[in-house]
């Protein structure tokens, strides 16, 4: 009997529901972020995310789980094309991203993914998955209030509280609570939140006196050469994320999803996502590593599941108090349990070198594995300027280009010992 839910098995709705749940809070933290740094309607993001994962779920024919939020790669070109475009204007350019996603996913579907194969080998996946965790960690223990210089200790007493739950619920917790330990860790973590204090009185009061029925603030787009210039290109970094997204899970639900359905229809469902986005007024969108985590606690790998969260997404974009309930999600909550989410993730990446046995006393498999994670960790970036505008390559897309060179161009058979 497999201990397990598989891809396309579809549970009984009182159990989908809270699952459904557990997916929407692991995610909407970081997918609200964009919009409230740029000044935009959270709503909307919430709004795009779900029907950005619906468009994602159909393209890939409801075989890869996969849930789609907003995208940090973007935020610093988002934010200048803003200030001097205007937001119309800047809609056009993260319609342009998700046209570069769709050209990208034609290109694999007529050469194949044969060359992705070859050019990302099990040591490079590993390491890249590893880098994916690993590189969040600090935005985990930031939440958490852990790096503040003058530390908040009721932040940090609910962070602990949920991290613990969290970790008490993924060892002990049996039958259907075995499966939402996400869920109740930040249930009670918000709770304590709101005991203690760490929810203001000016959030408490937004909650309890929101409007019943809001229409998210959509914006149309209009077309700006300059903001297109400057963001079509960062869509060539987030591709690098997104590929190494898929890697990883592959590796959680123990399946190859670059051959059925496909990497060409992973990289067009977030395309069409990041498209639809532009045209109503909602930041670009990308394959989120909460939910990966969310999966690999859970081995709940259920695309129904990915798809209730995204009707709830939608449905609750439209409901005044909930929205503001999840807006104001405290960052400990959301840090707490990140510390294990993220953690998760990077343990993924030593479970991929560890299960094809990579060998590092290959000289080329130690280089390429040493210099991806340090690339990857670091901060380290390169940065250029498009339309006006700095763009940056850095974390894991740099990391995962940087690796996929040194693959092609190191050779093969070399020994650190001869």
């Amino acid at each position: 009997m497999n201990n397990f839910v598989d891809v396309d098995e579809r549970l009984p709705l009182i159990k989908s529901i809270p699952l459904s749940f557990q997916h929407l809070f692991a995610m909407v933290g970081a997918t609200i972020l964009v919009p409230k740094f740029l000044g935009m309607s959270p709503s909307i993001a919430l709004f795009c995310s779900g029907i950005g994962t619906l468009l994602y779920i159909l393209c890939t024919k409801g075989k890869l789980p996969a849930y789609i939020g907003s995208s940090f790669a973007f935020l610093t070109a988002m934010k200048f094309a803003s200030q001097h475009y205007g937001v119309s204007g800047m809609l056009s350019g993260v319609i342009a991203a998700g046209t570069v996603y769709i050209i990208v996913a034609g290109i694999i579907k007529i050469a194949g993914s044969k060359w992705i194969e070859k050019a990302i080998p099990p040591v490079l996946i590993g390491s890249v998955v590893i880098v994916i965790g690993l590189s969040l960690a600090g935005t985990a223990a930031g939440w958490a209030g852990l790096l503040a210089e003058k530390p908040d200790y009721m932040t940090i007493l609910v962070a602990a509280v949920t991290l613990l739950i969290g970790i008490i619920g993924s060892t002990y917790f049996k039958g259907f609570l075995g499966v939402i330990p996400i869920l109740i860790a930040m249930v009670a973590g918000y709770i304590l939140a709101f005991i203690v204090g760490v929810v203001t009185p000016a959030q408490k009061a937004e909650i309890l006196h929101a409007s019943l029925f809001q229409l998210p603030q959509f914006v149309g787009p209009k077309f700006n050469i300059s903001a297109i210039i400057m963001m079509a290109p960062i869509a060539f970094v987030t591709l690098a994320e997104h590929i190494g997204h898929v890697y990883v899970t592959n590796s959680v639900c123990d399946r190859d999803f670059i051959k059925d359905p496909g990497l060409h229809r992973s990289i067009l469902g977030d395309g069409i996502a990041t498209i639809f986005a532009g045209f109503v007024g909602g930041p670009p969108n990308t394959t989120y590593g909460e939910n990966i985590g969310v999966m690999a606690i859970t081995k709940v790998y259920s695309v129904w599941v990915i798809g209730g969260a995204a009707v709830i997404a939608i449905i609750l974009s439209f409901i005044g108090p909930v929205a503001a309930v999840i807006k104001y999600i405290p960052d400990p909550v959301i840090g707490g349990i990140s510390i294990l989410l993220f953690g998760i993730i990077a343990s993924s990446g030593f479970r991929v070198l560890v299960e094809n046995k990579i060998d590092f006393a290959n000289k080329k498999n130690l280089v390429v594995s040493s210099v991806v994670i340090v690339l990857g960790i670091s901060g380290a970036a390169l940065k250029f300027h498009v339309g006006g505008s700095e763009v940056a390559i850095s974390g894991v897309a740099l990391a995962t280009l940087v690796g996929i060179i040194l693959t092609l161009v190191l050779p093969e058979d070399s020994k650190a010992d001869e």
